[in-house]
């Protein structure tokens, strides 16, 4: 699956109560990514169109919900990024087993992060 929106990110200053909330409302899942303030949000079964995502302590008071896009090749999405106006905010880095992401604005500033999967990524 590439090119399409795949996750989300959802900053909380409370991130407890914020979870709770969901949970309350959709019946939503969640499970923390190691030590970190950092809670996976498992949304519905797998089968079903949606997509899962992640509650996070939020860095800054104006962080916005990030929806992040899966791409084959994350060098070459941050060239196209560019070249169609856009900006790298945040560059490439590694999560860890997980893969490569970058955040991004597009020309309107609106911020979304691009990931490409590699389990080897470190």
């Amino acid at each position: 699956m590439s090119n399409r929106i795949t996750y989300f990110e959802i900053p909380s200053a409370d991130p407890e109560k914020n979870m709770k909330f969901f949970e309350e409302v959709f019946d939503w899942k969640f499970k923390q990514f190691g030590n970190e303030e950092y809670w996976y949000a498992i949304t519905g079964d797998d089968k079903a169109p949606g997509i899962n995502g992640a509650i996070m302590k939020e860095i800054s008071p104006k962080q916005p919900v990030i929806n992040t896009i899966t791409v084959v090749d994350i060098n070459k999405a941050i060239e196209n990024i560019k070249s169609a106006g856009g900006r790298i905010v945040k560059s490439k880095g590694a999560i860890p087993s997980v893969g490569w992401l970058v955040f991004f604005t597009d020309p309107d500033e609106n911020i979304f992060g691009v990931m490409q999967e590699d389990k080897n990524a470190k």
